[in-house]
């Protein structure tokens, strides 16, 4: 199943990376919302290898998850690769610079089933497609508003 979804936002092209690849507050933020999440490489400076253990409740049950940063070119593109015994998939954001103070944001994600039960998950999610696409969209568009919020924030300092 492929999920893709673009956005604009009011921010310069700097601001949009400094969130997008800021891999310590999407950290915190997982941990926040319940997910136990633990680095799984030594690299000290954001690079290609970088990875991610996750574990979480989901549907009443514990899931796991392993994320890897696969490519990473500033300030262009941010390429991830997930895995879990049941799904695999690959999450790719694209940055265009369309102004001085506006920036493109595209992203792709895209699941691939591993067992019969995930594949008859995703035949589910097929089905429901026009939800699972509002809500895709509705949680990038909350994104590019936080980020428009925060580039207005360091602005105005």
């Amino acid at each position: 199943m492929k999920l893709t979804t673009r956005q604009d936002i009011e921010a310069p092209l700097a601001q949009v990376w400094a969130t997008v690849a800021d891999f310590e507050a999407w950290e915190r933020a997982a941990m926040r919302r319940g997910v136990e999440v633990e680095r799984s490489d030594a690299l000290r400076a954001p690079a290609a290898g970088m990875g991610w253990k996750a574990r979480f409740r989901y549907r009443g049950k514990e899931r796991r998850i392993e994320i890897g940063l696969t490519r990473l070119e500033a300030p262009h593109h941010l390429d991830m690769k997930i895995g879990s015994p049941v799904v695999e998939g690959d999450v790719v954001v694209e940055l265009i610079e369309m102004a001085a103070k506006r920036t493109r944001m595209h992203i792709t994600a895209e699941l691939r089933p591993l067992s019969l039960g995930a594949r008859l998950f995703l035949q589910s999610l097929r089905l429901a497609r026009a939800r699972i696409d509002r809500k895709f969209n509705s949680r990038a568009a909350q994104l590019a508003r936080e980020i428009e919020a925060r580039a207005r924030r360091l602005s105005s300092v």
